[in-house]
């Protein structure tokens, strides 16, 4: 199944600041084949906020910089899968045993969890380039 995960993130840090539009976290969820209750939950926002952030189209500075973080994650996990978006798409929403039990996206929601999943990148990028 093709996947739309995005392999380059770039924003300007005003764009942030601003609030990226909604349809920003659309795309991603669409490429994860989320629900929107768990995107909320990606944004550590209610299922309630969140439809009023896709009623003013704008998410917040705190959202938009959460989101940032997920779509960095999801193309470093393209990279660290060679390329492969279908394999970086299961790695990420597949719970993992080393996390607790969560996804890889959902363990990523504060910094240390951040760095435990970039961790086990490292580690797949490692062995694939060997």
């Amino acid at each position: 199944m093709p996947s739309n995960l995005p392999t380059d993130v770039r924003y300007n840090p005003s764009a942030v600041r601003r609030g990226l539009p909604y349809r920003s976290l659309t795309r991603l969820v669409a490429a994860l084949g989320l629900t929107l209750a768990e995107a909320a939950g990606l944004l550590l926002i209610s299922e309630r906020t969140l439809a009023r952030r896709q009623s003013d189209g704008r998410l917040t500075q705190a959202e938009s910089d959460r989101l940032v973080r997920l779509e960095r994650l999801a193309a470093d996990t393209v990279e660290a899968f060679d390329g492969h978006a279908a394999e970086a798409k299961e790695w990420l929403t597949t719970p993992k045993t080393l996390l607790g039990g969560e996804t890889p996206l959902r363990h990523a929601d504060t910094e240390p969890g951040l760095r435990a999943v970039r961790q086990m990148l490292a580690v797949i990028q490692h062995n694939v380039a060997a």
